[in-house]
């Protein structure tokens, strides 16, 4: 299974990790480290959100909607360029079935991350890589220090397939068990409210308000940008 390690629960359970210290050397990467950009379509139900500058909700209106948003991605390709391939070339695949489009997201938890990516299965179980089924942990040098950052679900070390997660919150926890290779562009408030709006439909199982509806959030486009 392809989880945030080993199987994805609540955060009060399965992330019941004490304060990590904070002395490690942490990589700050620079605008020339993310040259490679992708997007994410998304299609889902729910009510619509208003962000600031920073992507922090500011409203949430009443009333569920059919609503439409894209998430544009950075991708780290200097510092982990085999992991930013991997994402890249899922998100330009056209066939369904072969990468990331038609597929969901499977697992939603507020104040935490969106997760997705199992484009065979659909419920956190399947996917592969473009390397076979599984490919190693590139390296550890970028952290889990903001929210909107991109970094790869994994049954445990070096289980890298096809499923990744946008985090909401800072999961310094995750430092050194998970392999982040993007963000969200330092700005774009388009996809931040994209990513709160789905974040709104979440729950603490991660179950989605429309799950197993056409109406949970699906990438129905992706590309290069």
């Amino acid at each position: 299974m392809f989880a945030l390690r080993p199987r994805l629960a609540p955060p009060n359970t399965f992330f019941s990790v004490p304060h990590l210290s904070n002395k490690s050397r942490q990589f700050h990467a620079s605008p020339a480290t993310m040259v490679q950009k992708v997007y994410f379509d998304v299609t889902w139900k729910g009510p619509k959100v208003e962000v600031d500058s920073k992507g922090t909700v500011t409203q949430v209106h009443q009333g569920d909607v059919e609503q439409t948003g894209r998430i544009n991605f950075e991708l780290f390709d200097e510092t982990v360029p085999k992991t930013a391939k991997n994402f890249k070339e899922l998100c330009t695949a056209t066939e369904k079935g072969k990468g990331y489009i038609g597929s969901k997201f499977h697992r939603v938890i507020p104040d935490f991350m969106l997760q997705g990516g199992d484009f065979t299965r659909g419920n956190g179980t399947g996917g592969h890589s473009i390397y076979g089924d599984k490919f190693p942990d590139e390296n550890f040098k970028l952290k889990h220090t903001k929210p909107f950052l991109l970094s790869m679900a994994n049954a445990g070390p070096n289980t890298n397939g096809s499923q990744f997660f946008i985090t909401t919150i800072v999961t310094s926890w995750l430092d050194g068990k998970h392999v982040v290779f993007g963000q969200v562009p330092d700005g774009d408030v388009e996809s931040y409210k994209t990513v709160r709006a789905i974040e709104v439909v979440g729950s603490g199982s991660g179950t989605t308000k429309y799950s197993k509806t056409a109406n949970e959030p699906i990438i129905s486009g992706c590309g290069e940008a």
